[in-house]
C-alpha cells in the first residue's frame, strides 16, 4: 500500500500496530515522543459482524498499547473507534489515561456509520 505525498508533511512510517518493535521504530523515526497522535486506523471490515468486532477491538488494544509509549506527557490524542462495548471499555480506559477525553461524532460521518473518535487531551505523566 502507497501513500501520496501531501505537501508541507512528511511520510515517517508504514507498519502494523500490533507488530513488535512498531513503538521503538515510530519513535526513532520522529526523534522522539510526539506532542499529537492521530489515529484514523481502521480495519478492513469484512461485513461478517463478529470478526469485524473483534478486528476492531484488537487494533484498539494495539493503539492503546502504543499511546504512552509514544506520547509525551501533556500531549493529545485523536483516534478512530467504531462503535461496539468492546470500543467503548477500550474507550474508557484510554480517556481515564487524560486530563480530558471526550467521544465526537463528526457531521462528515455517513448516516448509519458507527464511525467516532475519541478526542483526549493532555496525556497524565505515567499514563495513568
Amino acid at each position: 500500500m502507497g501513500f501520496e505525498e501531501i505537501a508541507g508533511s512528511e511520510f515517517v512510517l508504514e507498519a502494523d500496530l500490533s507488530e513488535p518493535g512498531v513503538a521503538e521504530r515510530i519513535l526513532e523515526a520522529l526523534a522522539g515522543p510526539a506532542d499529537v497522535v492521530l489515529c484514523d486506523a481502521a480495519p478492513k471490515l469484512t461485513g461478517i459482524r463478529d470478526r469485524d468486532r473483534a478486528q476492531e477491538e484488537e487494533l484498539l488494544l494495539a493503539v492503546e498499547g502504543l499511546v504512552t509509549q509514544l506520547l509525551r506527557p501533556g500531549g493529545d490524542l485523536l483516534v478512530k473507534v467504531l462503535e461496539s462495548p468492546e470500543a467503548r471499555a477500550v474507550e474508557r480506559r484510554l480517556g481515564g489515561r487524560f486530563e480530558r477525553a471526550k467521544a465526537l461524532r463528526p457531521a462528515a460521518s455517513r448516516q448509519g456509520s458507527s464511525e467516532r473518535y475519541l478526542l483526549a487531551r493532555g496525556l497524565r505523566a505515567g499514563g495513568s
